[in-house]
């Protein structure tokens, strides 16, 4: 059990156990990498411009002198590891190196509320699948039957949309209510206007490192070798624009206006302790989606809505990440079967995550089945979807007896559309 010289409260996101990356906005308008042990940001450039990332693959490197990630994420898990442990080394309370250098640790160390944590990634591409069973189960019965629910081809791949990549902004972005066309419910034609049903979905992302040559595959157990680390999603939907525009080629204006993601990157090795088995999938799926040792990681998940009328955010729901039918890996195996190429920094979200019990529901959509139940907020007022103003945030974080391995949060507040 290693423990910093910085003091970290154990309910605290992050122990020096975590060790995330991100980027941050400095005084002088440079933006610079970063991690974070506690209450505080550890700037990259600093230790870096230092030469305190001297080992085998980064001593030469100058990795974290860039304002994005994907340099260094580019460089494969051997520099991420190494990176990782020189970070440790340097936190442990034994180490002096930063401890006792005064000078060095003011430069380092930056307290977090005094920070603005920007989009760490210059995201090329952008994935959605569609992962979740109970999400999937849910959606389906609503719009079709139980029995019929799950389409025939989900169980046999991960079924998934290229999304938007220039539209995912960083947490905290407030976000204008979008306007498209919508199919009334007692007419034929369509109308233009703002969106009335919109809402959240909760789902988590992760980011490739080194990619693969047009033409080649990445095989699905060697997936997490391209995997750099994971982030919480909330991928906004206008259900009411989704539900006319979606057939065939499904959706489109209905997701492309805006995705939020948390600002920290937390590593595979971090969330190592947290790994669980993931079932046998029924039907066997084909060999280049069979997976050996199968898993995910138990991640617990929540939802809040919070507004100017409420005491306290909302809790809307309860979640978690090991409610998924697919593996990361078995997703991008998929994605690059036919040969696709995937770039350091491009992005790829499960789809909403849902649990089996009403409270675990990853969207508004299935928390109110189709407004027809509407949850009653704290301060008595009801919501069937998302209203101007309303401020959606989600956390996100693995647990033991010790430690938690957190993401932060990721929030936005819906604004009334542009006139």
């Amino acid at each position: 059990m290693i423990t910093s010289f910085i003091s970290v409260d154990k309910d605290s996101h992050f122990p020096i156990q975590n060790l995330p990356f991100s980027a941050f906005e400095t005084d002088e308008g440079e933006i610079h990498l970063c991690s974070a042990i506690g209450d505080y940001v550890i700037d990259l450039f600093v230790l870096d411009e230092a030469g305190l990332f001297n080992g085998k693959h980064l001593g030469d490197q100058f990795a974290f002198q860039d304002s994005t990630l994907n340099f260094f994420m580019s460089l494969g898990k051997p520099a991420w590891q190494e990176a990782r442990s020189t970070l440790t080394e340097l936190l442990d309370k034994e180490n002096s190196t930063l401890r006792d250098d005064d000078l060095l640790r003011s430069r380092v160390f930056v307290p977090m509320e005094d920070v603005e944590l920007v989009l760490p990634v210059e995201i090329g591409d952008y994935t959605d699948f569609y992962s979740s069973e109970q999400h999937a189960f849910n959606v389906g019965s609503m719009f079709r039957d139980p029995d019929n629910a799950l389409m025939p081809n989900w169980k046999h791949l991960p079924v998934g949309y290229h999304g938007r990549a220039s539209s995912i902004v960083a947490s905290g972005t407030d976000l204008h209510r979008p306007k498209g066309q919508t199919i009334p419910n007692d007419s034929d034609q369509p109308v233009f206007g703002e969106c009335k049903l919109l809402d959240f979905e909760l789902e988590v992302g992760f980011f490739t490192g080194p990619g693969n040559e047009l033409g080649e595959t990445i095989s699905v157990d060697n997936a997490e070798d391209h995997i750099f680390g994971m982030v919480l999603v909330n991928d906004w939907s206008a259900r009411d624009i989704q539900k006319w525009e979606y057939q065939p080629l499904g959706p489109f204006l209905a997701k492309n206006w805006a995705t939020s993601i948390s600002p920290w990157i937390v590593t595979l090795d971090a969330l190592a302790p947290f790994r669980i088995d993931m079932p046998e999938q029924e039907p066997e799926v084909l060999p280049y989606l069979k997976q050996k040792n199968r898993s995910t990681f138990d991640i617990s998940l929540e939802v809040y809505l919070d507004n100017e009328s409420l005491n306290e955010p909302h809790k809307l729901a309860t979640s978690n990440y090991k409610y998924m039918y697919w593996s990361m890996a078995q997703q991008l195996a998929h994605q690059t079967v036919t040969g696709c190429n995937v770039r350091p920094g491009d992005m790829y979200a499960s789809g909403t995550i849902s649990g089996n019990t009403e409270d675990s529901y990853g969207s508004m959509l299935e928390l109110t089945w189709k407004g027809s139940k509407p949850i009653k907020l704290n301060d008595g007022s009801e919501r069937k979807f998302i209203q101007d103003n309303d401020n959606v945030i989600m956390t996100g974080y693995a647990e033991n007896e010790e430690y938690r391995i957190g993401f932060g949060v990721v929030e936005g507040k819906i604004l009334p559309a542009k006139g």
